[in-house]
Parts: structure tokens; C-alpha cells; sequence
């Protein structure tokens, strides 16, 4: 028999047996239940970005708080600052989902991002068996070869009066897959399980989780633990970095803190401490 072309939109999607499709009745038994968070649970096999849809979906009431939109692949996915990011179908986990934080003010919605790397490495480093770290303000980091790799992201974008938020984690990516040399993935990262259903359901459990604290809190990052629980497991923290800011500005100092409204606090060499809001950070070598 001849093989089929993968390129070949008759291609199946079994093909790729390391890959193996979403099974969404069970990512729906296991995390669809009376008093939680996650309210419904979609999986599409192709789409542009999981965030675009979810909040066109947020904007026309199509979609309440807890609702998950999943995609076997995206074509136009985005990462921070416009962004572009791709990976082949079913190598990874991508997804979007709508929060409605409204007992919690605004003002704190900043911290949702940051919840969200905790509870993505956390669950990651449950279901995975792999070290995870976070890229102040959130990107994630497995070590690869001794070196660290960037394996995922978070986006959150306003919709009316909740926030989408969405996730890219590589899983199955192989080494000449990677976008770029400096990307990684759970498998190149040792890995022990890169089943897609129990990562995900993994995630979502500890998204519901910090989520529920840090509402249960008023948003309040100090009470809810989790300024403490993102500083434990931030790599950024007691590193010389460079932070490329708005306006073709940057600034160059160690990472000493993450502020009460998520900021990054450098000290820099002219015996300052400056927060920082927004912009690229690029490690430079530990203090």
C-alpha cells in the first residue's frame, strides 16, 4: 500500500500515531462539572487563533465565563506584541479561555496572565514530570541540552467585560520543527508523558484553582499566594537582564522583584529600582 501524503487534505488524522487526537467526551467528563469553573469544553480540528474566536464569541454572548475552546492546529496564532506563532497540527496544546472576574477590581486584572504561568507550570510539572520556569511576565521555560527553551505562552486580551486568555504549549515538537533554535518542547525536554489529554486537564484543574484564590482574595496578589507562588517560579528573578520598552527605550539591570501590580522591579547600576509594566526581557547572565 502507498503511503498517504501528509500534505494531502484526505490525510488522516490518525496518521501520525504519536500524535493521536483530542478525546473531547473524556476532556469534558473530566472537567465539566455542577460548581466548577469550566462551563464548556470545544474542540476544533483548524481554526486562526483559539483567542480571536473566543472573544468574537465573548462579543456576540455566544460564550459565558468558564467557557474552553481548544484547537488540534491554528494557522494564525499570535503571541505577545503581535507575534506570529505556528506549529503543526496536534503537537501542542492550544487554547483560549473566557474569565469574568467581576467581583475583583480592574485594576488587578494584570495578575490573570501571571496566574495563568503558575497554573500552566504547575499542572505542566504534575501531569509532565518535567521542570518548568517562567520568562517574566509569561512565557515557559524547559531546559533542553543544559540550555533554556521557550515551550509555550499566554495572551490575554479584553472581551466587553471579561478577559480571554489563551495558551500555546509545544508538547511532541521535534527538534526540526522548532521555529526558531532557542524554542523547545515537553518531549525534547525528558518529558515523561506528552499525553495531550491529561496535560490539558492538568492545566485547566490548576487554572481553576489559582483562579478561585486569587478571586476568593479580591485579587489581592499577597493574600492569594500567588505573588509568592510566581516569584518562587520565576527564572527572571535574580538575573542581569535588558528590558526593550515602548518607544525604542530600554533599560538594564537584575531582576530583583515582582511588585504588587505584576511590574518587574530592576535595580539598576544608577542605584535605582524601576518597575517595569511592559516590553521584551532578555536574560543576560545570572547576578
Amino acid at each position: 500500500m502507498t503511503p498517504r501524503d501528509a500534505s494531502d487534505p484526505s490525510h488522516s488524522r490518525w496518521s501520525d500515531l504519536e500524535r493521536p487526537p483530542l478525546n473531547i467526551t473524556a476532556l469534558r467528563r473530566g472537567l465539566v462539572r455542577e460548581g466548577g469553573l469550566w462551563r464548556q469544553v470545544d474542540v476544533v480540528q483548524r481554526t486562526g487563533s483559539t483567542n480571536s474566536d473566543l472573544v468574537a464569541l465573548a462579543a456576540e454572548g455566544k460564550a459565558d465565563e468558564g467557557a474552553v475552546l481548544v484547537a488540534e492546529e491554528q494557522t494564525a496564532a499570535r503571541g505577545r506584541l503581535d507575534r506570529q506563532w505556528t506549529a503543526p497540527a496536534r503537537s501542542g496544546l492550544f487554547f483560549s479561555v473566557l474569565l469574568r472576574p467581576m467581583e475583583v477590581p480592574v485594576a488587578r486584572w494584570g495578575w490573570l496572565p501571571l496566574l495563568t504561568g503558575v497554573a500552566v507550570a504547575t499542572g505542566l510539572a504534575r501531569a509532565a514530570g518535567v521542570d518548568t520556569a517562567l520568562k517574566w511576565p509569561n512565557d515557559l521555560l524547559v531546559t533542553v541540552g543544559g540550555e533554556e527553551r521557550k515551550a509555550g505562552g499566554i495572551l490575554a486580551e479584553r472581551a466587553g467585560d471579561g478577559v480571554v486568555i489563551g495558551v500555546g504549549v509545544n508538547v511532541t515538537l521535534r527538534a526540526q520543527e522548532l521555529p526558531v533554535p532557542r524554542a523547545g518542547s515537553l518531549a525534547l525536554a525528558g518529558a515523561v508523558s506528552t499525553d495531550r489529554d491529561p496535560l490539558l486537564r492538568g492545566v485547566l484543574r490548576a487554572l481553576e484553582d489559582w483562579y478561585g484564590r486569587w478571586r476568593s482574595a479580591g485579587g489581592d496578589p499577597a493574600v492569594s499566594g500567588l505573588q509568592e507562588a510566581y516569584a518562587a517560579g520565576c527564572a527572571t528573578l535574580g538575573r542581569v537582564v535588558r528590558a526593550e520598552l515602548p518607544g525604542d527605550r530600554s533599560l538594564v539591570g537584575e531582576a530583583v522583584a515582582v511588585d504588587g501590580d505584576g511590574r518587574l522591579v530592576l535595580a539598576t547600576e544608577a542605584g535605582v529600582q524601576e518597575p517595569v509594566g511592559a516590553g521584551d526581557i532578555v536574560h543576560l547572565r545570572l547576578a
